[in-house]
């Protein structure tokens, strides 16, 4: 397995870690997934119930990822031959195929890389990290949740999709964003762009630096 790393924990809007590592679905690199999103997610241990409804609540909802070009990729440090038997196991005990691919870190320098190895939690596990990595393989946004809680799947549904929003119309998303609401528009650069955006029925504006819009 061959991972490019530099030291501290990886930054958001900077080059994500490289990687080149053995999953369910045979070798993956990070240059694979160049021209789409990417969630690369990390959970604690295969054959657990916490992770186990989060591979189910991933697989739920990849339809909804397929359709936004974002793809899913597993990790956890256990074998590939552990992660074969646990996505058998959770389509004969739940019904549910895991269609995605899990990464098999043993050496763990993919969960180092990304700094999902917290020792306060765990010395030989990752932990429920979350990194959304953009067509152009710049880390964006990354989660982290404790060893003991299950994460909310459709946040990160929501998350890439705003996202894209932003990279597509040069706009912010406010709190609990969804699509068709509308979007915030960057402060004015002058003092009369300030006074056209206030007097143009285009804007919703409750202060000059406080405008949304609909797109």
């Amino acid at each position: 397995m061959e991972v490019t790393t530099s030291s501290g924990l990886p930054q958001l809007n900077a080059p994500a870690p490289a990687f080149d590592a053995l999953t369910t679905h045979g070798r993956k690199t990070l240059e694979d997934y160049r021209g789409k999103w990417l969630i690369l997610f990390s959970h604690p241990a295969d054959f657990t119930p916490v992770c186990t409804t989060e591979f189910i609540g991933f697989q739920e909802r990849k339809a909804q990822f397929d359709a936004m070009n974002c793809e899913l990729l597993g990790l956890s440090i256990d074998s590939h031959h552990s992660h074969n038997a646990w996505t058998l196991n959770i389509k004969e005990k739940f019904g549910v195929e895991i269609e995605f691919p899990i990464i098999a870190d043993l050496d763990m320098k993919v969960a180092q890389a990304y700094g999902m190895v917290h020792p306060g939690a765990a010395d030989t596990s990752a932990v429920r990290a979350t990194f959304m990595i953009d067509p152009q393989g710049v880390l964006r946004a990354m989660v982290y949740y404790p060893m003991s809680n299950g994460r909310q799947i459709d946040e990160f549904v929501r998350l890439v999709h705003a996202m894209q929003t932003s990279d597509a119309n040069a706009c912010a998303t406010p709190e609990n964003w969804r699509d068709g609401e509308k979007v915030i528009v960057p402060p004015p650069a002058t003092i009369q762009q300030a006074r056209e955006r206030l007097a143009s029925d285009e804007y919703e504006c409750v202060d000059f630096y406080f405008c949304k819009k609909s797109l």
